[in-house]
């Protein structure tokens, strides 16, 4: 299994980022889909998530700003990020909880990271 993600760059403050995913390979289930980002001597840390069922959960920092969705494109997520701020600059994971058969249990997968910068 592999996740693809894309969708970064350099934007300035109040400005919009769209950010994708896309896993590949042998996938029987995705329990989770979500992003996770890392800021310059900070943890890593979970911005957004969705389940299989449609339940998002968002950081506190993102809340009415960011907006996670899933495409009737198979295993896509993304991650619409408006009205951004300097302290949103990190690098971006995406992250999937995937089951490759129904043999095996749940597994965690990530992305390869997308920069984003925020410019004031």
């Amino acid at each position: 299994v592999q996740l693809q993600a894309s969708g970064g760059g350099l934007v300035q403050a109040g400005g919009s980022l769209r950010l994708s995913c896309a896993a590949s390979g042998t996938i029987f289930s995705i329990n989770t889909m979500g992003w996770y980002r890392q800021a310059p001597g900070k943890p890593r840390e979970l911005v957004a998530s969705i389940t299989w069922d449609g339940d998002t959960n968002y950081a506190d920092s993102v809340k009415g700003r960011f907006s996670m969705s899933r495409d009737n494109v198979p295993n896509t997520w993304y991650l619409q990020m408006n009205s951004l701020k300097p302290e949103d600059t990190a690098v971006y994971y995406c992250h999937a909880r995937i089951r490759e058969t129904v043999h095996f249990a749940p597994a965690d997968y990530w992305g390869q990271g997308t920069r984003v910068t925020v410019s004031s």
